[in-house]
């Protein structure tokens, strides 16, 4: 059996995340603690507090799902995977967790990405909207079509697209999409458009933290968000990172190409079921599991 670990993405946090796990595992304390002093405030008792309110912000709910995803892979005991992949955020936990980045270096690079994203956002307001039951190609011609930034933005599924960009152009490719038969064209509850141009902002303030960050090669192949391919290549990877915050996140092929590449049971691990799901209507011969606490 060939096992491939994967990583949630924003959205997936839940009140309460990762408290049963610091109080179980000596090791998790140090990381969750370690985490703490890396931010410089006090992120766990947000993380195990009972408000799904204060968990919404981005520089909370990045940093709190990077650190609960990577502090259950290395502290539970799992065996070294064939390969991995994270879906958004997610793709920073998977290389964290994959030997890529040291942990503390790369929750910095999450915190620099989740302020960027959140400056970006009141700069630059953008929208975000899920599109059910519509081919991947009538989504790209209709986006191509409107007036304005709107693109793809989330291959989730085949019949799951979210497209991602200004407001106005999100809301006219909407309008569009209903009328070429989509089932639902549903505006996303986020503060700005993540994965497209407007993000650019955001591109530029990483690209300094990325330089300034060791890279390892990883201790299997991580699929990438931008390619949906395998990489090994500190160069690659540290490029097609940086490539993922103004582009799509290809995640029905990248899950297609590892099951192509012998993946046959995959573990989400981290807050949350949301992979668990998507593969299942990705690959369906597949073993799925989960990893939460």
């Amino acid at each position: 059996m060939s096992k491939a670990y994967l990583f949630p993405g924003q959205g997936s946090q839940f009140p309460g995340m990762g408290k049963a796990l610091y109080e179980r595992s000596e090791a998790a304390r140090d990381l969750m603690d370690r985490a703490c002093d890396v931010l410089g405030f006090p992120i766990t008792d947000i993380m195990f507090g009972d408000s799904a309110e204060d968990l919404k912000a981005t520089r909370v709910t990045q940093p709190a799902i990077f650190i609960h995803s990577v502090v259950l892979a290395l502290c539970s005991g799992l065996e070294t995977p064939a390969m991995v992949a994270g879906h958004s955020l997610g793709e920073f936990s998977a290389l964290a967790a994959a030997g890529a980045m040291d942990f503390e270096d790369a929750l910095r690079l999450v915190a620099v990405r989740a302020s960027a994203m959140q400056k970006c956002c009141e700069k630059v307001p953008g929208a975000m909207a899920a599109i059910i039951n519509l081919p991947s190609q009538t989504i790209e011609e209709i986006c191509a079509s409107c007036t304005g930034i709107v693109i793809p933005a989330n291959y989730n599924s085949d019949g799951q697209v979210v497209i991602s960009g200004e407001a106005q152009a999100v809301a006219e490719a909407c309008a569009k999409m209903k009328e070429a038969g989509a089932k639902r064209a549903l505006p996303l509850a986020v503060s700005g458009a993540f994965h497209s141009p407007l993000m650019e902002p955001a591109r530029l303030e990483l690209a300094e933290a990325i330089d300034r960050t060791p890279f390892q090669a990883p201790v299997c192949p991580v699929y990438q968000n931008v390619t949906a391919l395998p990489s090994t290549d500190p160069e690659v990877i540290k490029d097609n990172l940086l490539r993922q915050l103004t582009s799509p996140v290809r995640w029905t092929q990248t899950v297609r190409n590892m099951v192509a590449d012998g993946a046959d049971s995959f573990l989400e691990i981290g807050p949350g079921a949301v992979l668990q799901g998507l593969v299942k209507r990705i690959a369906t011969d597949v073993e799925t599991n989960g990893l939460s606490e």
